[in-house]
């Protein structure tokens, strides 16, 4: 975004280059990923249950296959919704990035270059993850619903291929933060030459 625009808010805008304290994209996109993630892990756990079943008898765990599916289910609807807010929050503050224009990360992109394709991956896996989502609801309640295994095993490889690109997705942003210093309290602050030590005591 314009330097001269994000300047004229600079009254509002702490040491992080927000309005707040605390970035919220890098926090909700934590819970995006722990849903998503814990949502195919136990579909795959209720995939497998019959040969898992020894394992939870032995640690004397009473456990229902339908259950370890409800967790799957209801954590792939949670992680659809905070996903929402995640790219929302995400465009928020990247628009209020100042990163330096001088640097390139370690896969060789700068800044705009980073932040682009994050942009643009972020709201891919927001379409695919609702469409996994939309996919589950319709294997739970239409086509597997009198079927003890709810999930196909396509959709299980689907979901785990989802969390490979989240991983290369989420390299991304993390170089934002940590390479090029987007909204990174400390680093803003080194670079404005102040004392950490003195900052936070």
């Amino acid at each position: 975004m314009n330097t001269e625009l994000i300047n004229q808010l600079s009254d509002q805008l702490g040491p992080n280059g927000l309005p707040y304290s605390i970035p919220l994209h890098p926090n909700l996109v934590h819970l995006t990923l722990g849903l998503f993630i814990i949502g195919i892990t136990f579909d795959i756990v209720g995939a497998l249950f019959p040969f898992q079943k020894w394992v939870f008898k032995f640690f004397a765990i009473s456990v229902e296959r339908e259950n370890l599916f409800d967790v799957g289910w209801y954590n792939m609807v949670g992680s659809s919704v905070i996903t929402c807010f995640t790219v929302a929050a995400g465009f928020y503050e990247m628009l209020l990035a100042q990163p330096p224009a001088d640097i390139k990360s370690a896969w060789g992109f700068q800044a705009m270059d980073t932040m682009i394709w994050h942009g643009v991956g972020g709201v891919l896996l927001l379409t695919i993850i609702i469409g996994m989502t939309v996919w589950r609801g319709y294997q739970r309640f239409v086509t597997r619903r009198d079927e003890e295994k709810q999930v196909q095993w396509r959709y299980l490889i689907a979901g785990v291929t989802v969390m490979f690109i989240m991983y290369l997705h989420g390299t991304l942003g993390a170089q934002l933060a940590a390479e090029f210093g987007v909204h990174n309290t400390a680093d803003s602050l080194l670079r404005l030459g102040k004392d950490l030590n003195t900052m936070f005591n």
